[in-house]
């Protein structure tokens, strides 16, 4: 097969995937663990269809470079500062923790100082890639513990840095001059970083805009995204600092691009068809001679590494981030395992003499292991402990604002725009939100917001509610969107309340509390679009109008009829017909009008 070059390799690449990966979605193992059963069964310790395994590695690990810029390119500057305390925090805190933890395992199990400081950092990392697709696959990377997850993540690409250069010195290779080049190699780093970083601000957006101007050449959008992801990620790799570390970087500097969801659309198909390759890699890297031939000593090294991290995750997400129980499991088995970095560290450390190869074959079979084990363990845990979107343990903040005339719940993009409404007008106001993230976002842009459920009765009363005169609930969850009107109307009944609905049955609901006010959150925008639509077929712009006019009408009436029975499914399905012709009904004459 090897002299056919590479394209064998493709085919079974590509086979293992489409059969490997639907059956593991469909025993609900989720596609990770269906790539690395691949990897496994078709690499040298499987079938051995494939050798080339070191080659395939490292095209493979574009698939983490790709995923980290697409994640970067989420995340704006502002964004990040407002992370520092989770990633600097918590993230150095369990590098740290594991490390003296794991190390001295290690050194239990005969290893010197050194070998086991190199250890108990190496095993500290976790994997960045099949943490971060599992929290995608799974919709929780905007959970508690999905953020918090990411933010570990994030410290730890940053901490490979130092790691690595720190093996050399642990290793004795610089006798004389290796304080100069450990100066020498720390300059190159803050050089190239800073390049991409200015480079980046005054030279990304012009390519890109360049590129966007080939309208007949769409590719060359395509080729100008992938050359900034990998030049990045080559130029970050020759200072000797993380690819992925780079790429993130690269990201970060276009998240206020405008093209950003257009570079995320051409990068989404290699993203994901390299990180599947990489997955792969990493089952083909399993040693099954190894782990049969020491079982025992496998699995209690197995072990004591998923253990000793869970417990210290858990301790993170317990006492540093106050999470609820569920949240902080769900951090422990997400993050728990070795990552893809320490594979390099261990490596590296073993030409060093830090570690024997015997070692280091050890502690990348573990690490393989616990990989291989993480959607397993993630399962597990969803269902014996669902990690349930837990309320905020945060302290409410003491609201020392002056007498509002109006009070907003809810600081999303609605509630944006009514402050700053009222905020031009000099309008006094108090907003609550009870996101603790959103608070510090927007409390970096100079906005005075509280944080607090305005569905809890105390802060209602904090607030100065009973002095107040109208109360704005713009929560995008409905169901606590209705416990604040409840509470308004119960204990508050001089309030005017207006409230943003999600749907029908929303307002229906809101009309069984006594909203004063209600207004659903995409009706008026889609009249303003089918206002646009119907100037764009060639209507003049007063018909358009009166066509908008006629169906609104026509809507809320329709809404005002419906309310009786929207408790009736038999009732309501025959409401809304007879208004689909009414409204059919209606159009008709207007065309016939104008015919005529």
């Amino acid at each position: 097969m090897e002299d056919q070059g590479f394209l064998p390799y493709a085919v079974l690449l590509l086979l293992a995937t489409v059969l490997a990966v639907p059956l593991a979605k469909r025993w609900r193992l989720g596609a990770v663990l269906g790539y690395l059963g691949a990897g496994a069964l078709i690499g040298p310790s499987g079938l051995r269809l494939i050798g080339k395994t070191e080659e395939i590695s490292h095209i493979s690990e574009l698939g983490v470079v790709l995923m980290l810029f697409v994640i970067g390119m989420e995340l704006s500057p502002q964004r990040l500062w407002v992370m520092r305390r989770s990633v600097f925090g918590s993230g150095s805190l369990q590098v740290a923790a594991t490390a003296v933890l794991v190390g001295g395992v290690a050194l239990a199990f005969g290893l010197d100082w050194k070998s086991a400081l190199v250890v108990g950092l190496g095993l500290a990392l976790s994997s960045t890639a099949i943490d971060l697709q599992l929290l995608a696959e799974r919709k929780e990377l905007n959970s508690a513990h999905g953020r918090l997850a990411f933010a570990i993540l994030l410290f730890q690409d940053v901490a490979a840095i130092p790691i690595l250069a720190l093996i050399p010195i642990l290793g004795g290779v610089h006798a004389q001059e290796g304080v100069l080049e450990e100066l020498l190699a720390a300059l190159r780093v803050i050089a190239t970083i800073a390049l991409v970083v200015v480079g980046g601000r005054y030279l990304l957006r012009p390519m890109f805009r360049a590129a966007a101007q080939q309208i007949g050449t769409p590719e060359v959008f395509t080729a100008t995204a992938l050359l900034v992801v990998m030049g990045t990620a080559w130029l970050m790799q020759v200072a000797g600092i993380s690819m992925s570390l780079g790429a993130f970087l690269a990201g970060v500097l276009l998240a206020d691009s405008e093209y950003r969801h257009e570079i995320e659309a051409q990068i989404e198909p290699f993203r994901g068809l390299l990180l599947g390759l990489f997955f792969i890699s990493v089952g083909m890297s399993l040693d099954v001679h190894l782990a049969m031939a020491q079982p025992q000593l496998v699995g209690v090294l197995l072990l004591a590494l998923i253990v000793l991290k869970a417990a210290v995750l858990y301790g993170i997400g317990r006492g540093v981030a106050r999470e609820d129980h569920a949240q902080s499991l769900a951090l422990a088995a997400v993050l728990a395992q070795g990552g893809e970095f320490a594979f390099v560290v261990f490596t590296m450390a073993a030409a060093n003499g830090l570690l024997s190869p015997e070692q280091r074959d050890l502690a990348i079979l573990v690490i393989t292991l616990s990989m291989a084990a993480t959607p397993l363990l993630v399962r597990l845990r969803a269902e014996i402990v669902p990690a349930t979107k837990a309320r905020p343990t945060r302290e409410f903040d003491r609201i020392d604002a002056g007498t509002p005339r109006v009070i907003i719940a809810g600081m999303g993009r609605v509630g944006q725009i009514v402050a700053r409404m009222l905020n031009a007008n000099r309008i006094p106001f108090t907003a609550l939100e009870s996101d603790p993230e959103q608070v510090d976002f927007m409390r970096h842009f100079g906005n005075a917001v509280y944080f607090g459920d305005a569905s809890r009765l105390d802060l209602l009363r904090a607030a100065q509610t009973d002095k107040a005169e109208i109360f704005v609930i713009t929560t995008e969850d409905p169901d606590s969107n209705l416990r604040t009107a409840r509470l308004l109307k119960r204990h508050f009944p001089h309030l005017k309340v207006f409230a943003r609905a999600r749907n029908r049955q929303h307002v229906f609901k809101l009309m069984d509390l006594g909203v004063d006010s209600i207004v659903r959150e995409t009706f008026f925008s889609s009249l303003e679009i089918s206002r646009g639509v119907f100037m764009a077929l060639g209507y003049d712009e007063a018909s358009a109008n009166d066509y908008v006019r006629r169906f609104r009408e026509h809507d809320e009436r329709v809404l005002a009829s419906q309310y009786p029975v929207y408790d009736d499914e038999a009732a309501l399905l025959q409401s809304a017909q007879e208004a689909r012709d009414d409204l059919m009904r209606l159009f008709q004459a207007d065309t016939g009008e104008e015919d005529a």
